[in-house]
């Protein structure tokens, strides 16, 4: 374990503080000038947002570790975060700085690998749990395994791409900071377990919401597959994009109440 290791390490209060990083951007004035949405999607599939504004209409307002537009239909409620990098600690700073600022509704989504033989590239999966294989996780929850999504949000979800006539399944994530040490050991064992999809953000983005008392889930759209043992491209990244564009209008509809 990490020194120092101490029992109340998890409700012990950190020396930075988002707050004070808010009031930070906020002086050099690089904080957006706009009241912050309540519900947020965090969109890691470049250009998607672009590519889709005709269809759903945004405005960018500024930068929050990356691009912040707001969904014009939704009078300011729902926020879109593009084009913000990858990986665990950067979704985690992300999120606690948005929840600072007022967020209380995430969802994530996201390009994933595939484990299980059935899924294929295009294939919706709304995530229930994340499996906690990254450090960042383990700074705000006390050891385990998995952290538990919403169960609400993700009800929600599937049942908005249902309503869309897609097809979807809810299952477990396996999130790992180290996706060129996937080994065929742990992609046997997962597959096991009957554990869906593997990223690198969501038991993160989990950890944070429930560290601070908020919603979150993510939505993986299978792309690449490890489910023979070896790492296969998708044949057509045109089913992809099909099924990225679902959850992304599935997610605004949750997120706009719709």
């Amino acid at each position: 374990m990490p020194y120092p290791n101490y029992p109340d390490k998890y409700k012990a209060e950190s020396v930075l503080n988002p707050q004070d990083i808010l009031a930070y951007r906020r002086r050099l004035g690089s904080l957006p000038g706009v009241p912050p949405p309540a519900a947020i999607l965090l969109c890691l599939q470049h250009g998607l947002p672009e590519r889709l504004r005709r269809r759903f209409p945004l405005r960018r307002v500024g930068r929050l570790m990356g691009d912040l537009y707001l969904l014009k239909r939704s009078g300011g409620r729902v926020g879109v975060m593009a084009n913000f990098g990858i990986g665990a600690p950067l979704m985690a700073a992300l999120c606690e700085e948005l929840i600072a600022w007022g967020a209380r509704r995430l969802v994530s989504m996201t390009w994933a690998g595939g484990l299980q033989p059935d899924l294929r590239p295009g294939d919706i999966v709304v995530c229930n749990q994340a499996i906690r294989d990254e450090g960042t996780s383990h700074h705000y929850l006390p050891p385990g395994r998995q952290v538990q999504a919403d169960d609400r949000l993700v009800a929600a979800l599937v049942s908005a791409l249902q309503e869309g006539g897609w097809a979807c399944r809810t299952g477990v994530t396996w999130t790992t900071d180290a996706p060129y040490r996937e080994t065929r050991e742990e992609v046997l064992q997962y597959q096991a377990e009957g554990v869906q999809t593997v990223e690198m953000e969501s038991a993160a983005l989990l950890a944070v919401a429930k560290a601070r008392g908020v919603q979150a889930t993510t939505v993986c759209v299978v792309g690449d597959s490890l489910a023979n043992l070896r790492w296969e491209a998708p044949p057509d990244t045109r089913v992809v994009e099909r099924g990225l564009e679902a959850v992304y209008a599935a997610a605004i509809q949750v997120l706009s109440g719709e």
